[in-house]
């Protein structure tokens, strides 16, 4: 099976790069220096602007810091996921941990996750529901993949729970056996680099994803408005996009080859 290219935007300009590098869908997210929240209506609006036939998956995250939340914050998420189904979203990332029942571990907020993919197929039947990396807080992510079809979840984001993706692979071949058993798909993030796809792939993930960011600098002087402004932002680079499309595209040309009598 062919593996797909996600990528993580955060505006229109993104979804454009992302799409002209030959991603197959794009996860849109606000405050990717955080590690994504989640976005703006108008975003989402402006990104499916861009050529329709792209598909956006808009992450729902109410706040940076780790993914245990109050009733208020989870409540928050769950309007969240519903707007953004109803604005036009093919697929919406969402993910919440809780303490286990001895207080000394997290685990997956199941309820959360099957609340959120009631609340998103309510509003339209073939919308995606993925897991983001919540799941490589704790302790094997693999383990965790068995539930997640049973919560209406179709995919999973993770790094095998190292800070990259490429120093995870042993957990990520795991979590791709056990995504199989389960009917769950997963996609491999995190530092990803075109001369790792092989190796991630290789472990049988069905997708890659990155956010192929490049700096850019804001002209003229700057004067910071917050402790996190230092004058400058990023952007997504459509060069990296296409250097990893086409680590993907030569693994498919040497399966083909492979695949001759």
């Amino acid at each position: 099976m062919r593996a797909a290219l996600e990528v993580t935007v955060d505006s229109p300009g993104g979804a454009r790069a992302a799409r002209d590098g030959g991603a197959d869908r794009v996860e849109l997210c606000a405050a990717l220096e955080l590690g994504g929240l989640t976005p703006s209506a108008g975003a989402l609006a402006a990104c499916l602007e861009v050529e329709r036939a792209l598909p956006v998956h808009v992450l729902v995250r109410p706040r940076p810091g780790g993914f245990t939340y109050d009733a208020e914050e989870l409540a928050t998420s769950l309007r969240d996921v519903e707007a953004a189904v109803a604005g036009g979203a093919a697929g919406v990332v969402v993910g919440a941990l809780r303490a286990s029942g001895d207080g000394d571990r997290l685990v997956l907020d199941e309820a959360f996750l099957a609340e959120a993919a009631a609340r998103a197929r309510a509003v339209r039947a073939d919308v995606e529901v993925v897991l983001h990396r919540a799941v490589d807080q704790l302790a094997s992510p693999s383990r965790a993949v068995a539930a997640l079809a049973g919560c209406g979840v179709d995919r999973v984001l993770t790094s095998g729970g190292a800070v990259r993706a490429a120093d995870g692979l042993a957990e990520l071949a795991a979590t791709a056996a056990a995504g199989r058993a389960a009917g769950v798909e997963v996609m491999a993030g995190a530092g990803v680099r075109p001369e790792q796809v092989a190796a991630l792939v290789g472990a049988g993930v069905h997708a890659v994803h990155l956010s192929a960011r490049r700096p850019v600098r804001a002209a003229g002087p700057q004067v910071a408005v917050g402790p996190a402004d230092d004058g400058g932002h990023a952007e997504t680079d459509p060069a990296l996009v296409a250097a990893v499309r086409a680590a993907l595209d030569a693994l498919d040309a040497l399966d083909a080859l492979d695949a001759l009598p």
